[in-house]
């Protein structure tokens, strides 16, 4: 298997590999015998493959991966972004980055440098880095962005993918059921309509339907790419996606899992901010646009009782933005003063229960789901060959 290798031998800077390896580890290895220094290694598949989605802007995540690395190698903060902008192949990312190392050296801090790139860096990122740069800790802040987008990404992916296979059988069981009806139904009806013999009501209704599909074949295939298309854009765009999700908030049981996952958010989100020396309130106000309307200004009227001198743990659960192992966590946090570890251990336990719902649900929902396709089918042909059924009782 051929892997890609992002490496860097000495002060030399960054460089792409490509070498041939039975797993990740032994590309790395090949690679460490060359005398590179490893920064990532991903897989180059060969063949044909799907084409991939455009790109969702800025790759933040790899950025601070290598800016990191370049870091603790001994380059300063400008000398690691210009050398991240020199092998940069996207001419709109390479033009985020020279912004950035301009900014640099004009002598902004970082912070201030990543607030220009208006829309290429969320303000949770640049937050993080500001509060770093008291103490000097950018690679330490670095470091925790990471940890904390690739825990986010990763609960995202499990619901993505168990939401993959409901889909796609939803699919195939529309196609199938179209297929019934508009190419099998119809040579029942003419045989039907031959021997000249009356049908119940609902056969007959079904003959209507499966006629009208026939006639109108291509209108209907239309009309079923028309519908997956627009259930993928609701989806994939935000104004539809937030309309979704506001629907789902008002199903019980998933709106609890919805609450639950908004407030694991909001804690991991707030305790990378407090572990990189962000006060409280600022910190807050920071996470506060991570929240659902409702809880946000929930959010709005607990951070007034922090500035009043209110614990925080008391300030949450009375406005209903923790759970109850949280408001233990929390209440742990300030006896210590390891308020963001307990807010991660927070984040990570309820993303590991919203992580083992949703495998549950997707158990559960995915032989209902074929269950009901099965059973439209099976009226389909039940229905079909009911007058069959008939004509047979009647001979006997």
């Amino acid at each position: 298997m051929r892997f890609e290798i992002t490496a860097m031998r000495g002060m030399s800077g960054l460089t792409a590999l490509a070498l041939e390896a039975g797993d990740a580890a032994e590309a790395a290895r090949q690679a460490a015998a060359q005398g590179y220094k490893v920064i990532s290694v991903r897989s180059a598949r060969k063949g044909w493959r799907l084409p991939s989605l455009p790109s969702a802007g800025f790759p933040l995540v790899q950025f601070s991966q290598e800016l990191q690395f370049l870091l603790q190698a001994g380059l300063t903060l400008t000398e690691a972004v210009a050398t991240l902008a020199d092998r940069e192949q996207r001419a709109e990312n390479r033009a985020t980055l020279a912004r950035i190392v301009q900014s640099l050296q004009q002598g902004l801090p970082f912070s201030q440098a990543l607030r220009q790139c208006t829309g290429d860096i969320p303000a949770l990122f640049i937050a993080s880095i500001q509060a770093s740069e008291k103490t000097g800790a950018v690679a330490e802040a670095l470091a925790r962005y990471v940890a904390y987008q690739l825990q986010v990404d990763r609960v995202r992916r499990q619901v993505v993918s168990a939401s993959i296979y409901p889909m796609l059988l939803g699919i195939v069981g529309g196609l199938v059921a179209l297929f019934m009806l508009g190419f099998v139904v119809p040579r029942f009806s003419h045989i039907y309509a031959d021997v000249g013999r009356d049908l119940p009501m609902l056969s007959r209704w079904l003959m209507h339907w499966g006629q009208f599909i026939a006639d109108h074949t291509y209108a209907a295939l239309g009309g079923f790419v028309l519908f997956v298309a627009l259930a993928a854009a609701a989806v994939i765009r935000p104004a539809s996606r937030q309309r979704l999700l506001r629907l789902l908030w008002l199903l019980p049981a998933v709106g609890a899992r919805m609450h639950d996952y908004q407030l694991a958010r909001f804690y991991r989100s707030l305790g990378m901010l407090l572990r990189g020396g962000m006060p409280i309130v600022a910190a807050l106000q920071m996470a506060m646009d991570l929240l659902h309307g409702t809880l946000r200004m929930q959010l709005v009227r607990a951070t007034a009782d922090i500035r009043e001198g209110q614990p925080i743990s008391r300030a949450m659960e009375r406005h209903q933005l923790t759970t109850s192992v949280a408001f233990r966590l929390l209440m742990v946090g300030e006896r210590t003063g390891q308020m963001g570890d307990m807010m991660e251990r927070i984040a990570e336990f309820h993303e590991d229960e919203t992580a083992r719902w949703v495998e549950s649900f997707t158990r559960l929902f995915e032989p209902l789901l074929m269950v009901f396709i099965g059973g439209v089918i099976g009226l389909i042909v039940l229905l079909m060959y009911f007058p069959i059924f008939d004509l047979a009782g009647t001979i006997q």
